[in-house]
């Protein structure tokens, strides 16, 4: 019995040395602790001086965790450099000449385009320069032979020996017929152009869209019959009517009635109508719903908001269409010459039956011109020529001042 406890102090004497003094398989061997060792003189003054330095000993940590933390943020900085390249360099790094080979098609392709809208401006330049060069050149001949002042000469005997001509008559004749076609047509494709766009419900409008733009496929000498067999003679009432109570003013003062300058002007303004409103029509589409809404919106009526919203931003579309349908009634040819009886006299009373146009005296006078005859038609459609590129560099002008409400300066 005295022996069992003796055995087991002396086998837990060496676990407890073992345990002690040997360390563990696979971890760092440890020293012995402070409190196994015995206290010295040294050590005893050391513990008793360890509060009064122990401060700067807890401070010198601090002050060198960020010497310690900047050279790891230092070294971690060319690490993600060098790595960079490293990226660049692999194979997921092949989309940018893709990429390049697109651009370059683009390019290409705009290149291409560019190139073809210059070559179609510079050729449209070239044409109208050749066409006045055609024109002086077969008209030099025919004004150097003439007798009479070509500008300021109403009679026109090219065909005579010697000739005589000018191109007063005619052209007074087509400015005087544009000009009233302009006067009836403008406001009345403009009122069409606002029905529709402002006004009339969407089934109307899209209805009346078609009709407008339908009158523009009608042929011009459909017109001119109609103009010559059913207004001329109905127009009589009309200009009756003016003379009576409008006589007093010199260009309603008629002794007789019939095929005048207001018949044709009225035939020009039915002619040019439909591309005054369609073009208008698209104008006032364009105009911002926002810009309809806000005047709405400050208690302004239709009428208002038509006036200050619409009318002002599409004034510079109205005033192209107005050039376009100006250009096409100067130049209307067949209409004009079956209605107007092609006398040479500037009269300054249209509602008599007389005079003409430059487009319609070449229309008449070509097939029995001669050499100098047709010169001297020629001569005048320089003139026509001229006087159209006057107007449109006029309504170039007028629509530059407007681009505020064009919308071209946003």
């Amino acid at each position: 019995m005295t022996t069992e406890p003796d055995s087991s102090a002396e086998n837990a004497e060496p676990r407890g040395a073992a345990s002690a003094t040997d360390p563990p398989v696979g971890e760092p061997p440890t020293t012995g602790s402070a409190e196994d060792k015995p206290l010295t003189d040294e050590t005893a003054k050391a513990a008793t001086e360890t509060p009064a330095t122990e401060t700067p000993a807890t401070e010198t940590p601090a002050t060198e965790t960020p010497a310690t933390e900047t050279p790891a943020t230092e070294t971690a900085t060319p690490a993600t450099e060098t790595a960079t390249p490293a990226t660049i360099m692999t194979p997921k790094a092949a989309p940018p000449p893709v990429a390049s080979a697109g651009k370059s098609a683009i390019g290409t392709a705009d290149l291409v385009f560019k190139n073809i809208t210059r070559t179609a401006g510079i050729g449209l330049l070239v044409l109208i320069a050749a066409i006045a060069i055609f024109l002086v050149l077969r008209a030099t001949h025919a004004l150097s032979a003439n007798t009479g002042h070509f500008l300021t000469t109403q009679e026109w005997f090219p065909n005579e020996t010697p000739p005589k001509f000018g191109v007063a008559a005619t052209l007074f004749g087509t400015v005087v017929t544009a000009a009233i076609a302009m006067i009836i047509a403008v406001p009345v494709a403009v009122g069409i152009a606002l029905f529709i766009t402002v006004y009339a419900p969407r089934q109307l409008a899209s209805i009346l869209g078609y009709i407008v733009d339908l009158l523009a496929a009608v042929p011009s000498v459909v017109y001119g019959l109609w103009g010559l067999i059913v207004l001329a003679p109905n127009m009589k009432g009309v200009q009756l009517w003016l003379n009576d109570y409008l006589g007093w003013i010199p260009l309603f003062n008629a002794d007789s009635v019939g095929r005048s300058f207001l018949v044709a002007g009225v035939v020009l303004a039915i002619m040019i109508l439909p591309i005054v409103a369609a073009l208008s029509r698209e104008v006032f589409l364009q105009v911002p719903i926002a810009h309809r809404e806000a005047a709405l919106a400050l208690g302004a009526t239709r009428w208002e908001m038509i006036r200050t919203a619409v009318l002002p931003y599409g004034k510079p579309g109205v005033i192209s269409a107005s050039m376009l349908g100006l250009g096409r009634a100067m130049g209307e040819t067949i209409a004009v010459a079956l209605v107007l009886p092609a006398s040479f006299k500037i009269s300054w009373h249209w509602l008599e039956p007389a005079g003409n146009t430059i487009a319609a005296n070449v229309a008449n006078g070509w097939g029995e011109a001669n050499s100098i005859g047709q010169g001297a038609l020629i001569a005048s459609g320089l003139v026509l020529f001229i006087v159209t590129m006057i107007v449109n560099i006029i309504a170039r002008a007028i629509i530059a001042r407007r681009r505020d409400f064009s919308g071209s300066s946003a």
